[in-house]
């Protein structure tokens, strides 16, 4: 019977590489049946997705534009003051509503099955972790969902509407007239959405590769400099041309570099942490044996 017991355990430990890629197919299949459900319910609440989500920012109501408006008007800078012309999106495509109606659906099933992509991938690869990296790493999907979900509100709310205020008012000449297409205007939403979802997954990635040895607080601190050049300098491109604007984007991107060299550094103190114990334990047990 213990024979029979180890054995058993050393087939639950040890896969084949086909196992391994069965296993991985099973997470896949799960991760695409979540997305696809989710994209359905998008394709059916057509209404709330277009009118009250996506082309909301365009919309002079919208709270971003209100609360600008509000506080140009305080400040006395009319340039916070966006969204305030009236123009309309066109369709240029016998198709081009559907196959936009379509690819919006996607892109909200993506969006909004990321937590459940997120995990399935984190139980393919638990197992191949140790107990140590396993108890560090509690709460990384969590942590990772609520940043990504965090970074699509702030580029939705904030990046959004000054991105669209800038580019549909923008003209090279007087002669020359925006006539905007559905499809330009939410490819623009959503990479926005998505690059900003991505940007704040920041303290992650710092996280990860401070583990595998890539990167040190000591580096991040040695090029915070040129951080935050880089980061007024996307901020400058992205939004309206006035300080406040590019204040408004650069304050949170700055704020999770901070974040990610305050990471980095407990990473490497828990790693030297765990170096001295090893080499304490390794020192014992040479002297026992001596």
């Amino acid at each position: 019977m213990p024979i029979l017991l180890n054995k058993v355990k050393k087939s639950d430990k040890e896969m084949s590489f086909l196992e391994h890629l069965e296993e991985l197919r099973w997470h896949i299949i799960r991760s695409v049946i979540a997305i696809v459900v989710l994209m359905i319910a998008a394709f059916v609440f057509k209404d709330v997705i277009f009118d009250k989500i996506i082309l909301a920012p365009r919309n002079p109501e919208f709270i971003t534009s209100r609360l600008l408006c509000m506080l140009g008007e305080y400040m006395k800078i009319d340039s916070l003051c966006i969204n305030r012309q009236e123009w309309t999106l066109i369709n240029i495509n016998m198709s081009g509503q559907l196959t936009t109606h379509i690819v919006v659906s996607l892109v909200s099933g993506l969006i909004l099955a990321f937590p459940v992509v997120l995990w399935e991938f984190w139980k393919f690869f638990k197992p191949a972790l140790k107990p140590n990296e396993i108890k560090h790493s509690k709460g990384a999907v969590l942590v990772s969902s609520m940043l990504f979900f965090i970074g699509v509100l702030f580029g939705y709310f904030a990046l959004a509407p000054l991105s669209i205020h800038f580019l549909s008012s923008y003209a090279v000449s007087s002669d020359v007239v925006n006539q905007i297409n559905i499809r330009s205007f939410i490819g623009t939403i959503t990479s926005i959405c998505l690059a900003t979802g991505v940007v704040f997954e920041l303290p992650i990635v710092a996280f990860f590769l401070t583990k595998i040895g890539i990167i040190t607080p000591e580096f991040m601190r040695k090029f915070r400099r040129h951080s935050i050049v880089v980061i007024f300098i996307l901020s400058a491109i992205i939004t309206p041309p006035d300080v406040f604007s590019q204040t408004l984007v650069a304050i949170p991107l700055l704020l999770l570099y901070e974040i990610s060299i305050f990471i980095s550094a407990r990473v490497m103190k828990q790693k030297d942490a765990e170096s001295a114990a090893f080499m304490n334990d390794d020192g014992t047990d040479n002297s026992s044996d001596a």
